[in-house]
């Protein structure tokens, strides 16, 4: 019996997207909160919380892309082709919260406020249009011949708008919950007060999300509440009410690294449900990993140099954040 190379490579594009919803995820909440923090001593510790490791973090979202091309080269077309409009506002919004990044540190006084409003929007920018785009994802792709056959703007859907306002909630939660735990004093303070009311509204999110998909889509209705998959997924959706019950009690508490840890959880169980609502589609709702996989010699091929690659990252991600581990304090810069 050979190897799976489709499946796997199905689980180390998963993998790389997780990873990078992850780490990214907080630094542009960090990006979606600063409007909160006006003081520049508040900004600056909030910008050095993940200077040493933001740049690091995206490593991630090219190793999704770049194993979805060299794996699945049909759904890397056609999704590409549906949706490039708002993936292309995504990598602008990337652009200007790198280039606001970089030029903050350097800018005169008077010159920095621009920036931060570059921050500001480039992180709002980016996290709104990767939400619209995992909402339209979701709402499916009409393909023809091996051809996107959808028009420009299929993915503008009241769906994928408040997906993309979703998403904003999450990573802005994410970026609260990292804070609580790489701050302290007063601006540890007013984070964990903040994270307190974003919390509330993540669980408004899920809720939506999870009752308005199956009620928009009969066959991932059909897939959570049949049995014996009624009985098989209900962990999924008991383990989101167990670990919002934990974060909004340890938000109450003087934890510091637990809330950021099931703020993590949630964002996993989330990503879980969404794999269970539409594997084994890689261009729903129709076309599977099978069918939209490239030549098992590419596939072999590439796999050696992923395998070969992840290990290494995985290795300096982990040096870089424990040399840069504990609390940041006012007047440390690590730029």
């Amino acid at each position: 019996m050979g190897i799976d190379l489709p499946l796997l490579w199905a689980v180390i594009i998963l993998f790389g997207i997780m990873m990078y919803v992850v780490m990214d995820g907080f630094d542009l909440g960090i990006g979606i909160l600063y409007p909160f923090f006006d003081a520049k001593d508040d900004r600056d510790v909030m910008m050095n919380t993940v200077a040493p490791v933001w740049d690091g973090n995206e490593t991630w979202l090219v190793l999704g892309g770049a194993g979805l091309m060299a794996a699945f080269p049909l759904a890397y077309a056609v999704i590409l082709s549906a949706f490039y409009l708002p993936l292309i506002l995504m990598l602008v919004g990337l652009i200007f919260r790198g280039v606001a990044f970089e030029f903050r540190f350097k800018a005169a006084p008077g010159k920095r406020r621009l920036w931060d409003k570059a921050f500001v929007g480039g992180s709002v920018t980016a996290t709104f249009f990767q939400g619209v785009t995992l909402g339209a994802y979701i709402d499916g792709i009409r393909i023809a011949d091996g051809n996107y056959a959808g028009a420009a703007f299929d993915w503008l859907t009241p769906f994928s708008l408040f997906t993309g306002v979703g998403l904003i909630a999450v990573y802005a939660l994410l970026g609260a919950t990292w804070l609580i735990m790489k701050t302290d004093g007063e601006l540890h303070e007013r984070m964990r007060a903040l994270a307190r009311r974003l919390a509330w509204v993540l669980l408004a999110v899920i809720g939506v999300i999870s009752i308005w998909t199956p009620l928009a889509h009969e066959a991932i209705a059909a897939r959570w509440f049949s049995l014996p998959n009624l009985l098989l997924f209900a962990p999924v959706p008991m383990l989101v009410l167990l670990a919002s019950h934990r974060l909004l009690r340890d938000l109450e508490s003087d934890r510091q690294a637990s809330p950021f840890v099931l703020t993590l959880a949630l964002v996993f169980l989330g990503y879980s449900g969404l794999g269970i609502s539409l594997w084994p589609s890689i261009i729903p709702p129709d076309v599977s990993i099978w069918e939209a996989a490239g030549p098992p010699q590419s596939l072999g091929f590439a796999l050696v140099g992923a395998l070969s690659i992840i290990p290494v990252i995985l290795m300096y991600t982990a040096f870089s954040y424990w040399v840069f581990r504990g609390k940041v304090r006012v007047g440390e810069d690590f730029h």
